[in-house]
């Protein structure tokens, strides 16, 4: 996926936060429940200055990030024949977070892209305009090695065929959208791996791009790589990557309207408790506090980044113990 997006240069292209029910209880959207213990977060005095300055990239666990999508819950039935047929992405067993609720779990490469059904919250969703129709996440990128059967599988899915271009690179390109209205670039190049297996390219729009660079960078500790032109999109490409999946900022221009709800990023980390802090000490939005979804064995934290967009931090109980605090 790295590779690929370098070159580009010729031509390129979540679940929402918890929310309080009242004053005791917060559950996320789908009504599972989280446990906001305040002894899960490191005390005043616990980590030194340079643990709270520093970046998040030594926490990561896996080499990639997931990314969710909510939807209308009318469509699940059409988003998941988009993502698991006519995407052709790796169906995965379902999480049930309630009893009439699940999370619908694709496979692409090492990572996943997490289908939930249903836009609770308050959490904004426009997808209109397209990739430049507003800030957020706007379009995922995914690779195939042959156009000719990725529109075979959309036709035997019951979707329109994508309409490939050929570019001066040799690889063919076309952009469709999911039945929600998310962009969805396709690429295809011989050195691909079937089912988009080496990685997803995540495109957010942003209103701010230096602020938006800091907080990939410099909290969330992705790997920066070269910015390079995308005349397709009339703007410059950031790059920020994390193993096999790429954050694309970008910006095409100014006041433009909002989603926060659509899709949002997640990392797997061995201390969701130093994100925690290292996002108070930044003042850095809180979209969800420090929690532990009781029956997961999962402690997480919901961040918002400069455009809203959420960034979500998950340990798991097999992850490595936490940093030494400061003496």
């Amino acid at each position: 996926m790295r590779k690929f997006l370098l070159g580009v240069a010729t031509l390129a292209l979540a679940t929402s936060g918890a929310m309080a029910q009242d004053a005791d209880v917060v559950t996320t959207p789908e009504g599972a429940v989280l446990d906001t213990d305040p002894d899960l977060a490191y005390k005043p005095g616990e980590l030194s200055e340079a643990q709270l300055e520093a970046d998040n990239s030594e926490l990561f666990t896996a080499q990639g990030m997931n990314v969710f999508r909510r939807f209308p819950r009318e469509l699940t039935d059409r988003m998941v024949a988009f993502y698991t047929e006519a995407l052709a992405l790796h169906s995965l067993n379902p999480i049930q977070l309630t009893s009439s609720q699940q999370m619908i779990l694709t496979g692409v490469g090492s990572m996943q892209i997490k289908l939930s059904a249903g836009q609770q919250g308050d959490r904004i969703y426009n997808l209109e305009g397209g990739y430049a129709g507003g800030t957020g996440i706007r379009f995922l990128l995914l690779r195939y090695p042959d156009a000719e059967l990725v529109a075979e599988r959309f036709i035997e899915a019951g979707f329109d065929a994508p309409v490939f271009v050929e570019r001066p690179d040799g690889a063919k390109q076309a952009l469709v959208s999911d039945p929600a209205g998310l962009d969805i670039v396709l690429i295809a190049t011989p050195d691909a791996l079937d089912h988009s297996d080496d990685g997803v390219g995540v495109g957010i729009h942003v209103s701010d791009i230096e602020e938006s660079r800091a907080f990939y960078r410099d909290f969330v500790g992705l790997e920066e790589l070269p910015a390079y032109e995308a005349p397709l999109l009339g703007t410059t490409i950031y790059p920020y990557a994390l193993g096999e999946t790429v954050v694309l900022l970008y910006k095409m221009g100014d006041n433009l309207p909002a989603d926060t709800g659509s899709s949002g990023i997640q990392y797997v980390v061995s201390d969701a408790a130093l994100v925690d802090a290292r996002g108070k000490h930044r003042n850095i939005p809180v979209e969800t506090p420090l929690n532990r979804l009781t029956g997961f064995g999962l402690t997480t934290v919901w961040l918002n980044d400069p455009d809203g967009v959420t960034n979500y931090f998950a340990q798991t109980s097999a992850s490595t113990p936490p940093v030494t605090p400061a003496d």
